[in-house]
């Protein structure tokens, strides 16, 4: 890993993220838009466990077209259009993260781009 975690002892009390990520000089770096749990045939899930899915997979196959990892992620902006369904998407970021932990926000927006899009993933990432 070319980053280094910066502890401020407040993402331990709050959740599986790190406070800042320090990243190497001399690193490639990858930016994505926010990326909809749609499909590419434009099918959209009706729930959001389902819409968290295609949308983490879609940055997965980012990542791997960059010759990049979860690993290599330093920064991930999650925006959902509902409070309650905080609980059942950490669950599926947890499983497509694993033990990796970016510096990450969280925010309830009332509505994205589309009406029925329950929420946008994006990430930044870095690697030699």
């Amino acid at each position: 890993m070319n980053h280094k975690i910066i502890d401020a002892g407040v993402a331990s009390q709050i959740g599986a993220y790190s406070d800042a990520i320090l990243v190497q000089p001399g690193l490639r770096w990858l930016y994505t838009s926010g990326t909809p749990g749609l499909t590419e045939s434009g099918e959209l899930p009706p729930d959001i466990t389902g819409q968290a899915e295609i949308a983490w997979q879609h940055i997965l196959r980012m990542l791997d077209k960059a010759n990049m990892g979860v690993v290599d992620i330093v920064k991930a902006t999650h925006s959902l259009i509902r409070a309650e369904d905080i609980p059942a998407y950490a669950k599926v970021r947890s499983r497509f993260l694993g033990d990796h932990r970016p510096a990450s926000m969280l925010s309830v927006v009332p509505q994205l781009v589309r009406p029925e899009f329950l929420l946008e993933i994006e990430i930044v990432a870095a690697k030699a």
